[in-house]
């Protein structure tokens, strides 16, 4: 006499469910190493091209009005022409954002101007230029002592400063956004009497740029 052999509902939910999870076991790691494989690609290429900073040059600067108003209040105002430069020859660069101010002895004299927003294309340059301004800004009160100073030592140093984001460009892939800074140094002539026109930096000096 044969004995048939049945197997429960039980038994045949326990298969099925093993073999869901192997399914989705195998898709994740189809997954795991597409993403992967993208990855070092991508890694690859950007080792290889290691894009360069972009480079950024003071052309000209000139201070139209740096008065007190009352003990501390200052009114500024300043125009700059700046010259960026891509220098790499693979990767492109978009500025998504750029503002500029100017300080002068770590101190702030003007609002934030911002610049409008481009590409840069490969080994591309482009002229920027913008009118910084600060109406009743606070200062600290040795302000008018140090330009007084500068008045008598014949020339006052400024800084123009550009901070924003940027993202590389290679190929069809685009970056994520990185912090750059800009920092340049206009030095103008600045004797004991108080000249008509404006102060001006006309040396075309190079700017250090971090990002």
């Amino acid at each position: 006499m044969s004995q048939a052999l049945t197997k429960s509902p039980k038994h045949c939910g326990n298969k099925q469910g093993l073999n869901i999870g192997k399914l989705y076991k195998k898709l994740f790691l189809v997954f795991s190493t597409l993403s992967t494989t993208i990855l070092s690609i991508i890694l690859l290429v950007w080792l290889i091209l290691h894009p360069t900073k972009p480079e950024f040059s003071l052309k000209e600067a000139d201070i139209y009005q740096l008065n007190l108003s009352g003990s501390h209040l200052l009114n500024s105002s300043v125009q700059l022409t700046l010259l960026s430069k891509n220098p790499n020859q693979k990767v492109g660069i978009y500025y998504d954002e750029l503002k500029v101010y100017a300080a002068y002895k770590g101190q702030q004299i003007t609002v934030y101007t911002s610049l409008p927003p481009f590409y840069q294309g490969h080994e591309d340059s482009n002229v920027l230029t913008a009118s910084l301004v600060g109406t009743g800004l606070p200062v600290a009160p040795s302000f008018g002592y140090e330009v007084g100073r500068d008045q008598t030592a014949g020339r006052l140093v400024l800084n123009l400063k550009v901070i924003g984001r940027l993202r590389w460009k290679v190929g069809t892939w685009v970056s994520g956004k990185y912090r750059v800074n800009v920092d340049c140094l206009a030095v103008m002539a600045f004797g004991p009497s108080i000249p008509t026109g404006p102060l001006t930096s006309r040396q075309g000096t190079q700017c250090s740029t971090t990002v």
